[in-house]
């Protein structure tokens, strides 16, 4: 047996474990041992006829998610404006749309959604809005405990994604020039809201697909 059977053998186990933790907190949880499994079940949570939107998320790109709604569904596609206040505009029509895709930073064994937000309309989409929320996870997001998975969050998800956005421009903090997370208060800081999601209310509107292997940061 393989090193790489050994691990998808450990991520099935703790992938299912993590399910009925999630599940027992009101959320529509699955299990998809690959990619492919992943996007079908997507695509199995999706109406035809719903609006999609979605958050910054490598994730969902990387199952295939996006290129799918793109060709299949009506989309709010804020990538598309021309100008900042056209992609605020679309930012705000997201919040009403029917389903809503996005990534999670980090996720407890014990059931717990952490996400960190800058200017918030992905956590806001999260909280409140959207009819449906699908959200894709590698089994790379599982911590062992909410404080592991707050701390991911903070000292790993932000300052990768922080060298993501800023692409070729030089960025005003701390994390961008050390890659670890200083607490800072900079006003180009992507860490204006931290939010803890421990239940899903109303239940089974956030629906989370684990799936075994790493994908995003």
């Amino acid at each position: 047996m393989t090193n790489n059977a050994f691990l998808k053998q450990r991520n099935k186990k703790l992938g299912e474990k993590t399910v009925l933790a999630l599940k027992k907190r009101y959320f529509d949880a699955y299990y998809a041992h690959t990619k492919k499994e992943a996007l079908e079940k997507a695509i199995e949570l999706i109406n035809e006829n719903d609006i999609v939107s979605w958050g910054g998320s490598m994730s969902i790109m990387e199952v295939g998610l996006i290129d799918y709604v793109l060709k299949n569904n009506k989309v709010i596609n804020r990538d598309i404006a021309k100008t900042q206040e056209e992609k605020t505009e679309l930012l705000k029509k997201a919040l009403l749309c029917d389903t809503y895709l996005m990534g999670t930073n980090a996720i407890s064994e014990d059931g717990q959604l952490v996400n960190i937000d800058c200017i918030g309309n992905r956590v806001g989409a999260l909280m409140f809005g959207p009819k449906n929320i699908i959200i894709i996870a590698g089994m790379n997001k599982i911590e062992p405990t909410l404080d592991d998975a707050i701390k991911r969050a903070r000292n790993f998800s932000a300052p990768v994604n922080m060298q993501r956005i800023a692409g070729n421009k030089i960025r005003q903090t701390p994390c961008f020039s050390t890659g670890c997370c200083h607490d800072c208060t900079s006003k180009e800081s992507i860490c204006s809201n931290i939010v803890i999601t421990r239940l899903c209310n109303p239940a089974k509107r956030i629906k989370i697909i684990l799936v075994g292997d790493s994908l995003g940061f």
